[in-house]
């Protein structure tokens, strides 16, 4: 029996440890997750919005769909198995949800082998299986799912808060949205068209024209907004100037410079040199804010991640 590339895609998430969910979602636990249960360390989402690690849930509605390629992407992408395959369209939708409710299962799946471990306060880890918010991004483009905002609303209803994660290409997925995130994100991952296809390798025509229109929206949402740059030494990493007209446009509530982090499938496509320093993050920040006039509110070392903003301190979204 002939062996599709979706079968290989899938066999390759599961030896990486993604826990798939119905046809095109998934769940991946974050190094997050398990530094907070067992090293009381978390992540900058905790220490910027209060966002609890260990009841944070990694997810994606489109784990195997995503209309860029970036060389910097952790995830598997068909050509570095040298295969190819169509990941743009989209299959068949699951519920939401199907989704929601299959994602906790396997969140609590991902937990069950801490159960035994003598370390863990039991109160965290009873926390941890009733988890309260959902990261969607993980890996994929999360607004090629047609339910977005259906999903997003099914976490709400479950007492979810929710930060949605796009990289902006899909603009009408955002003008349509049913319901609003509790956050949302748009990454932006170059200062001009040239090094977006340089670093991204866009899968559709006009992804540069849809990512300044998806950015032009931010104006236009109640939730917090945040401009997310992962930022690649001799890559992405240059004209300052450019980034800063383009957040000032934008006009997000956040700003993240975060660096490019050498993990995953990344490393067949770059290089560990490639991977700025936090203090080469620091200095990009500083020349960013000198710009726009966003402030740098905070900073997490270990994330090499800067947060800016023309707020004096971040909303504490996360429910304690």
């Amino acid at each position: 029996m002939q062996v599709s590339v979706k079968d290989i895609l899938i066999s390759r998430f599961k030896r990486e440890k993604y826990q798939l969910v119905g046809s095109h979602s998934a769940v991946k636990k974050c190094s997050w997750l398990h530094q907070s249960l067992v090293r009381e360390k978390v992540c900058y989402k905790q220490k910027f919005y209060g966002i609890q690690s260990h009841r944070c849930l990694q997810m994606t509605p489109s784990a195997f769909y995503c209309t860029l390629r970036c060389l910097f992407c952790w995830r598997v992408q068909p050509e570095d198995l040298g295969l190819k395959f169509d990941e743009v369209s989209f299959p068949e939708p699951d519920n939401p949800e199907f989704i929601v409710e299959e994602s906790v299962k396997a969140q609590r799946r991902i937990l069950s082998g801490y159960k035994a471990h003598k370390e863990i306060d039991t109160k965290k880890y009873s926390e941890a299986l009733n988890p309260n918010h959902a990261a969607i991004s993980l890996t994929g483009e999360p607004t090629l799912y047609p339910l977005i905002g259906d999903l997003i609303a099914e976490f709400h209803r479950k007492g979810f808060t929710t930060f949605l994660v796009t990289n902006g290409t899909n603009p009408k997925a955002l003008s349509n949205l049913s319901h609003e995130p509790s956050q949302l994100y748009i990454s932006l991952h170059a200062p001009n068209e040239k090094v977006f296809a340089q670093t991204c390798r866009p899968q559709i025509a006009n992804a540069w024209k849809n990512v300044l229109e998806s950015l032009s929206m931010l104006k236009s949402f109640s939730c917090p907004t945040v401009v997310r740059l992962t930022l690649v030494k001799n890559l992405n990493m240059v004209k300052v100037e450019d980034y800063a007209k383009i957040i000032l446009n934008a006009e997000p509530t956040y700003v993240e410079a975060k660096s490019y982090m050498y993990v995953g499938f990344s490393r067949k496509r770059l290089a560990y040199e490639n991977m700025p320093t936090h203090e080469e993050i620091k200095v990009f920040s500083k020349e960013l804010s000198n710009l726009t006039g966003y402030k740098i509110l905070d900073e997490a070392r270990d994330s090499r991640v800067v947060l800016l903003s023309k707020k004096d301190k971040p909303l504490r979204i996360g429910k304690q």
